[in-house]
C-alpha cells in the first residue's frame, strides 16, 4: 500500500508541474474591470462619484500624515504620554476588512505582536464567531460585545495607531481602559479631518499628496459627450474638493456634473430623510435658501439620498454608482433603491499580481492537487498509510503557511 500511495503522489506532482505552464498562459489582468452581475452600460443613463479614493487617488504620504497628526492629538489633547511619539506609521501593518475587539485589544495582533491561530480559536471557542457577537456597522453588537470592522483605506492608519499604543502599554505594564483608548483613536482620527488639518496640508502642497491621473478627465469628459448625467456625493468640505478636481480635472471641472453635493455625512446621507440641502456659495458661505432643484454648477451641502431622488428623479437601474466603502458607499444603495454600484478595491490589482507570480500558481495548484489526493486515499485506515497521510497533511500545512508572506508584498496604488 505504500508503494501504491507514494506512486500516485508522483503522478500527481508529475500532472501538477504540466498544469502550471497552461494556468500561466491563461492569468488574470490586474487592471481589468470585473463584474458579478450582468450589466450593459448602454442602459446607465446617470453616473455617480464618490471623491476620495474613488476620482482621486492620494500618494503614500497621506496615511503617514494622518497617523502622525492623530498621534500628537492623542499626546496634546488626551493627555497620552510623549514616548509614544517613537512610533511610525507602517503602511504594510494592517489591511481593509479586519475586525477590532475592543475588550480584548484584539486586531489580528495584540499590540504591534501577531496572536498566534491557535491563542485566537481558544479565546473565541472555535474559528467561526456568531454574528450576533459581532457588531455593526457603528461598533457595537446587540449582545453587548464591542468589535468594530474597518473597512475605510483612511482607517488604516487608525488601526495602526490603536496597535503602537497597546504596544506601548502592554510593554510598559500600564493599566488602562480599552474602551477609553479606542474611543480616544477614534476620535482623534476624526479630528485630523474634522478640524481640517488633513485638508490644510494636502491644499498646501497638492502635488505631494495627490497622484495625478489624467486619464480622469477623459472619462469624464467622455461621459459628458455621450449625453450621460454626472453627479458627485463626497463626505469631504467644498474648498478641498474643487481644488483637488481643479488639480486632476481642470478648473472647469463642475461644468461635468450636473449635481456636487459635499460634506455629505455618509452613511447618515443614505438613511436619514430629515437633513435638507443648503446651497454653497463661491466663498464658501452657506446659503438659507429652500432648495427646489438641484442645478449644474452649484454646490451643495449635506442632505439625504430620498431629497436627491425626489428633486432628481434619478432612481433604479440606469443609475450607477461608484465608491471605495462596501457598505457607507454601496450596499444600502442597490439593497434600497435599486441602484447599480461600482466597488473601487485598490487592493485587487496588488492581490491579481500576486496570483499571477509562477510561484504562486505553482503552490495553489498543489495545494488543491494534494487536498484532492488525500480525499480520495483517507479510506485507507492501516498505520503505514495513516502515517503517509500524516505526512501529506504536515506538507498541505505548510504550504498554507507559505501563501502568507506573498501577500505582503503592497503594489495596490494605496500609499506605502
Amino acid at each position: 500500500m505504500k508503494s501504491y500511495l507514494w506512486s500516485r503522489y508522483k503522478e500527481a506532482k508529475r500532472v501538477t508541474k504540466e498544469l502550471v505552464p497552461s494556468i500561466m498562459s491563461n492569468m488574470l489582468n490586474p487592471d481589468a474591470i470585473f463584474s458579478n452581475n450582468e450589466m450593459s452600460l448602454s442602459d446607465i443613463e446617470i453616473y455617480g462619484f464618490d471623491y476620495d479614493y474613488t476620482l482621486v487617488f492620494y500618494s503614500k504620504h497621506l496615511h503617514t500624515l494622518i497617523f502622525n497628526a492623530a498621534r500628537d492629538l492623542l499626546i496634546n489633547e488626551h493627555r497620552y504620554p510623549a514616548e509614544i511619539r517613537k512610533y511610525d506609521y507602517d503602511p504594510n501593518f494592517a489591511i481593509r476588512g479586519l475586525h477590532y475587539d475592543v475588550h480584548r485589544l484584539m486586531l489580528f495582533s495584540r499590540g504591534l505582536s501577531v496572536v498566534p491561530d491557535e491563542e485566537v480559536i481558544a479565546m473565541y471557542d472555535g474559528s467561526h464567531v456568531p454574528l450576533e457577537q459581532m457588531s455593526d456597522f457603528y461598533g457595537k453588537s446587540s449582545q453587548g460585545n464591542t468589535m468594530k470592522q474597518f473597512m475605510d483605506i483612511f482607517s488604516l492608519p487608525e488601526m495602526t495607531l490603536l496597535s503602537c499604543v497597546n504596544e506601548y502599554f502592554l510593554k510598559n505594564n500600564i493599566d488602562y481602559e480599552p474602551v477609553h483608548l479606542y474611543k480616544d483613536v477614534k476620535d482623534s482620527i476624526r479630528d485630523v479631518h474634522i478640524k481640517g488639518i488633513m485638508y490644510r496640508a494636502i491644499e498646501a502642497d497638492i502635488e505631494k499628496y495627490i497622484c495625478y491621473a489624467e486619464q480622469t478627465r477623459a472619462v469624464l469628459a467622455k461621459l459628458a459627450d455621450h449625453g450621460k448625467k454626472m453627479f458627485l456625493i463626497t463626505n469631504s468640505p467644498s474648498s478641498f474638493v474643487d481644488k483637488g478636481m481643479k488639480f486632476i480635472v481642470g478648473k472647469d471641472w463642475r461644468d461635468l456634473f450636473d449635481v456636487v453635493i459635499v460634506q455629505a455625512d455618509k452613511p447618515n446621507f443614505f438613511n436619514d430623510k430629515r437633513r435638507p440641502f443648503r446651497k454653497v456659495n463661491e466663498r464658501g458661505v452657506l446659503l438659507w435658501d429652500k432648495i427646489h432643484k438641484l442645478q449644474k454648477g452649484q454646490i451643495y451641502k449635506q442632505g439625504n439620498l430620498y431629497e436627491f431622488l425626489k428633486l432628481t428623479g434619478w432612481r433604479g437601474s440606469k443609475v450607477l454608482y461608484f465608491g471605495d466603502h462596501i457598505y457607507s458607499d454601496l450596499a444600502d444603495l442597490t439593497l434600497k433603491h435599486g441602484w447599480r454600484t461600482g466597488a473601487i478595491i485598490p487592493e485587487l490589482r496588488s492581490e491579481i499580481k500576486i496570483m499571477n507570480t509562477e510561484k504562486y500558481i505553482q503552490t495553489m495548484t498543489w495545494l488543491q492537487t494534494l487536498t484532492g489526493l488525500l480525499e480520495h486515499m483517507q479510506v485507507h485506515r492501516d498505520p503505514d498509510s495513516q502515517t503517509i497521510l500524516e505526512e501529506w497533511k504536515k506538507e498541505r500545512k505548510e504550504m498554507r503557511h507559505v501563501k502568507t508572506p506573498l501577500r505582503h508584498r503592497r503594489d495596490d496604488g494605496l500609499p506605502k
